[in-house]
């Protein structure tokens, strides 16, 4: 019995014993299963791989270059309990595991501003092959300016997504030095702004003159419009000579000698001496005022940001200007001494004269903008022929094609209208006021009307524009009332005004930014020498079918302004 039982009892230990081996070999199976698995951290990507034995006996940590290097195997598939478990060592890892290996950093490339396809790669630091335009294709925020600009997916990482708003590069400015800075850049447009009075000035002043010179010299039509001849002759002659001067000395000596000129043909006209001396006087204003035109055009339009509203407003102290000058020059028409009117003038671009120097002090555009932080920031500048450049662009004729119409229309209806209503509607020395009325609405409409520019576009609102001042400008021609025709061509001004800032402002979508001054001056030039030729015309047409001859000739021009605004291309055709 005892001996039965002694056979039991050792069976039973062996079983336990049995038992005891198979779960110890059970559990060493497993963590030997577990130890061949090596646990191998990505750098900056935060995924876990496994690497074979022999896969991690023939890899040396020592000779990793990076992170990003390490070729992973994608065809071990990962159940859930491996996960798990692979997740506890983690975060115990052995104690005889290789230290870690720490990131590398990554330094990605900087990806700098696309200017455009023709952008040289020296200076820009991209290829244009490196952006395709094939899905990722922007507009830009202006309304009407359709060129076309890189964008990048929302995508990319932060670091390497472009911000067209901030440069990271640029020092922190505090509020007072912000201030300082707006206080400057106004301070820049206002003196513009008065440069621009004195241009509308000096075109108001000729028309209520006109009959009183007349009268003078006991001249006609055709002999007194020689002084808009010479006037054009002094325009184009500055309209060529705009480029050389201007890199030569730059925008604020240029600026200044064209106010002084100024001042010289003034003091020419002030007694009134022979009328060929009076052509000369002409001829030296039209040269100092195409100057200073062409500037401030330029300027203004390669400003940072609301360069509508600046041209608006700068073109709109032109208005004011030419409505203030008539006002005057009528006072003195009837007066003996009526030359005395240019001293006035002469003594206003003095102080013209002086405020250039100190605001500007003789420095070139490119130092002035830096300083104030107005620099547009795709203007860049080309060595090469300027004017071979400027005149290889089949745009700019066409602008200045429409300038030379507009601005000869514009001049011809202030000057010769006083004349008009003074023989056709009886009217005295006091029709000089319809000039003055005239300018008026044209310095109203380039403020007033800019919601409206906006609002429709600047393309379709020029269009309506001229359809409507040609319906006015018709009833001058028919309707025998002289307030009729006053308040008719008072609202044609209105009308008028918002023409030349829109095509200044469309001009700069569709010009490249290196050659915008010289494009504006020559632009400029050649409107200002239609403020000459149109009026010299009228003045012909006058002598031969008389003065009755002027509304129709207005009509004309003004339909001839449609046809060449249909002809201005809607998108830019050369680089920026």
């Amino acid at each position: 019995m005892s001996s039965h039982t002694l056979e039991l009892a050792a069976a039973a230990t062996s079983l336990r014993a049995a038992a005891s081996t198979s779960k110890t070999s059970l559990e060493n199976a497993i963590d030997d299963r577990e130890d061949d698995e090596e646990v191998v951290d990505v750098a900056g990507h935060g995924r876990m791989s496994t690497l074979r034995p022999m896969e991690a006996s023939s890899l040396d940590v020592t000779e990793i270059g990076s992170a990003s290097s390490l070729k992973l195997p994608h065809s071990h598939v990962l159940t859930s309990d491996r996960v798990r478990r692979r997740s506890e060592l983690s975060r115990h890892p052995p104690l005889d595991s290789p230290p870690a290996i720490e990131p590398e950093a990554i330094e990605l490339p900087v990806i700098k501003e696309y200017t455009g396809p023709y952008s040289r790669g020296t200076s820009s630091g991209i290829r244009p092959t490196d952006i395709s335009f094939q899905d990722d294709v922007v507009f830009s925020s202006q309304k009407d300016d359709v060129e076309i600009a890189p964008s990048f997916p929302s995508s990319l990482a932060p670091s390497i997504r472009i911000d067209e708003d901030t440069d990271s590069t640029a020092p922190v400015m505090s509020t007072a030095q912000k201030a300082a800075l707006k206080r400057k850049r106004l301070t820049n447009f206002m003196t513009l702004c008065f440069v621009v009075f004195m241009n509308g000035w000096n075109d108001g002043t000729t028309g209520p003159l006109l009959p009183r010179i007349q009268e003078y010299y006991g001249i006609g039509f055709a002999m007194v419009s020689l002084i808009f001849v010479f006037n054009a002759v002094g325009y184009v002659a500055a309209a060529v000579a705009n480029v050389y001067l201007t890199d030569r000395f730059g925008f604020g000596k240029v600026m200044l000698f064209g106010s002084v000129l100024q001042i010289a043909a003034y003091a020419m006209l002030f007694p009134p001496g022979p009328f060929p001396l009076m052509c000369v006087g002409f001829t030296m204003i039209g040269f100092g005022l195409a100057l200073q035109n062409a500037h401030c055009n330029g300027y203004v339009a390669a400003s940072k940001e609301n360069v509508p509203t600046k041209i608006g407003y700068l073109h709109a102290s032109y208005g004011c200007g030419a409505l203030v000058s008539p006002l005057i020059a009528t006072q003195f028409s009837k007066q003996s001494h009526w030359s005395y009117h240019y001293l006035i003038s002469g003594g206003l671009y003095a102080l013209n004269s002086i405020l250039l120097w100190f605001v500007f002090r003789g420095r070139r555009q490119e130092e002035i903008k830096k300083e104030v932080d107005d620099l547009s920031p795709d203007q860049d500048a080309i060595q090469t022929n300027k004017y071979k450049q400027i005149f290889s662009i089949r745009a700019v004729h066409i602008f200045a094609l429409f300038s030379l119409i507009y601005v000869g229309t514009e001049v011809t209806i202030g000057g010769w209208s006083v004349t008009y209503v003074q023989e056709k509607r009886h009217g005295n020395s006091n029709a000089g006021y319809i000039s003055s009325g005239f300018f008026a609405g044209l310095m109203l409409g380039r403020i007033l009307l800019m919601w409206l520019n906006k609002k429709i576009g600047e393309r379709r609102a020029l269009f309506l524009y001229a359809l409507l001042a040609i319906q006015l400008e018709v009833t001058v021609w028919v309707v025998p009332s002289l307030v009729e025709n006053a308040v008719a061509v008072a609202f044609v001004g209105m009308l008028l005004g918002p023409m030349y800032p829109i095509l200044l402002n469309h001009s700069t979508k569709i010009l490249p930014r290196w050659l915008l001054t010289g494009c504006m001056g020559y632009i400029a030039g050649i409107g200002q020498a239609g403020s000459a030729v149109l009026p010299f015309l009228t003045g012909l047409l006058a002598s031969r079918f008389g003065i009755t001859s002027l509304q129709p000739f207005i009509v004309s021009m003004m339909s001839t302004m449609i046809v060449i605004w249909a002809f201005i291309p809607r998108a830019r055709m050369v680089p920026v």
